[in-house]
């Protein structure tokens, strides 16, 4: 799980840093795990180059074992590889049934009555990845199509992901649709009393600024503070300590570039070590807020080297189908977050010196300008959801 849980943050800070790139002064808001899930479903089926550039996009391709699939035997999925039979352990890991949250993933894959597809890809489909095949007519009901998959996906993130697929993005000629949805509802620890939340500028990274719902509560939280670029790193837990909200807060003379230009695998993981988080009491002010966010991820895909897939004439998902011609033409990505005195709500459909300061009798941890957020599984490190505030 080692392996999957670094595939996914290096994956995850990729395409942030894509995002960034050409959103600099938006809000973002995404799942990583939501577009690995669906990702490696096509990946379970690419062969030859498509496969090999999708492997080194998602960072499997340094995984023992993951690569090639053959299928020899329908009843086997786990010839596919190490990466796709963790994924297969992760979801029993993550859709536990648990009365304190919610927190499930769901896939579906939508192919034309047309098209003939190979019976072990949809046997290790469903077996791995549980995405069971929805037989539809695209030729005859495209429009009708778009409203069912549409209406799959509200109902699996609880009404929280709505039109996924715009009118027309599916159309007569399309063969299969794959779609992954991803939604999260947790309580905090420590809840935040509403009585305590004031209205308070929010400091704009333009230098204007704001005013939002400032939620604020004492207690006892890990929290860390990074020299070099300034910040500190807080960690709210939701209840029964399963999931939590890592913060990263620059603070002092640096700004929330600093930190973004620094940001990486090996970074994120030594300011977020356990070793590095202290609990302490904290004053924490944090603002209430609500992102809505839909992306069309085939240039940003293309960017970081997953170019095949997206060409009729070079994409190799011969695995998925004996059908020629087929490729990947959209891949859309649409997400939902709601953090409020609760907890928070959550859905989707895809040479650094540490040093911890002496610590004051109380630290504060005042979020009133621009940050990052993760929202990440605590047993297999895996991160769900990762977001910018840069405007409440």
């Amino acid at each position: 799980m080692d392996s999957l849980s670094t595939a996914n943050t290096e994956f995850c800070l990729d395409v942030f840093k894509e995002l960034n790139s050409n959103n600099a002064g938006d809000n973002i808001f995404f799942s990583p795990l939501s577009l690995l899930y669906a990702l490696s479903m096509i990946l379970l089926g690419a062969r030859g180059n498509s496969a090999r550039q999708m492997e080194k996009v998602l960072h499997f391709n340094h995984i023992e074992e993951s690569l090639g699939p053959e299928f020899k035997d329908s009843a086997k999925c786990s010839q596919t590889g190490k990466i796709h039979s963790e994924f297969g352990v992760l979801f029993s890991q993550i859709n536990r049934p648990d009365s304190n949250y919610t927190l499930s993933i769901a896939s579906r894959l939508y192919g034309t009555k047309a098209m003939a597809f190979h019976q072990q890809y949809l046997h290790c489909s469903e077996k791995l990845y549980q995405a069971r095949l929805q037989t539809v007519d695209f030729e005859r009901s495209a429009e009708e199509t778009r409203k069912a998959i549409n209406a799959w996906v509200e109902n699996k993130t609880n009404g929280k992901v709505t039109n996924l697929f715009g009118k027309g993005t599916i159309d007569p000629s399309c063969v299969m649709v794959l779609v992954n949805a991803i939604y999260f509802k947790g309580q905090w620890r420590n809840k935040f009393q509403e009585r305590e939340t004031m209205k308070t500028p929010f400091q704009l990274s333009q230098g204007k600024s704001v005013t939002v719902e400032m939620m604020s509560q004492t207690g006892m939280f890990k929290l860390a503070f990074i020299k070099k670029p300034q910040m500190q790193v807080l960690e709210l837990p939701y209840v029964n300590n399963t999931l939590s909200m890592i913060i990263l807060l620059p603070v002092g003379t640096a700004d929330l570039q600093q930190v973004e230009e620094q940001l990486n695998a090996n970074t994120f993981s030594k300011w977020t070590s356990p070793s590095n988080l202290v609990e302490q009491e904290v004053e924490v002010h944090l603002p209430r807020f609500k992102l809505d966010v839909k992306y069309e991820l085939n240039s940003l895909l293309k960017s970081l080297g997953m170019t095949d897939i997206f060409s009729q004439v070079k994409a190799d998902l011969s695995g998925i189908s004996p059908a020629e011609g087929l490729f990947v033409s959209k891949i859309i990505h649409k997400s939902y977050v709601d953090v409020n005195e609760e907890g928070t709500e959550a859905a989707a459909a895809t040479g650094v010196v540490l040093v911890v300061k002496r610590l004051p009798i109380r630290a504060q941890f005042m979020a009133n300008h621009p940050f990052l957020f993760f929202i990440r599984h605590i047993q297999t490190n895996m991160i769900l959801f990762c977001g910018k505030l840069a405007s409440p």
